[in-house]
């Protein structure tokens, strides 16, 4: 059974940083591409950022809205993704979920295509 576990959250001030973590159990996660997404209160939930199999530089998907400010990435040893979050605005504000899916190809911004949910964690930035 795949669990993951998201922590990490918080509330900042604007200009804060915060580092998810998501640990997963019941399968090696660095098998399988992982995404962040987001979800604030009255929006659907969006993509945040991947990261795939073949882990790079420049393999990393990021939306526009956190690119430059996002990073994924990942502790294999630790069977753990993070995402690492500068710059934090108020806008940056809601429940962050990591997710991983059975299919390994792109793209990797659709919710429907994960298969595996961590509960949330709220991020909440004051301005």
């Amino acid at each position: 059974q795949v669990q993951l576990v998201e922590s990490g959250g918080g509330l900042v001030q604007a200009g804060d940083s915060l580092r998810l973590s998501c640990a997963a159990s019941g399968r090696t996660i660095s098998s399988y591409p992982t995404g962040w997404f987001r979800q604030a209160p009255g929006k659907e939930r969006e993509f945040v950022a991947a990261i795939p199999i073949r882990w790079s530089a420049d393999s990393t998907t990021y939306a526009d809205s956190v690119k430059g400010r996002f990073t994924i990435f990942r502790d294999n040893a630790k069977n753990t993704v993070f995402l690492q979050m500068n710059s934090l605005k108020p806008e940056d504000t809601a429940v962050y979920y990591c997710a991983t899916r059975r299919s390994v190809g792109g793209p990797y911004y659709y919710a429907k295509d994960y298969d595996y949910w961590g509960q949330g964690t709220q991020v909440t930035v004051s301005s």
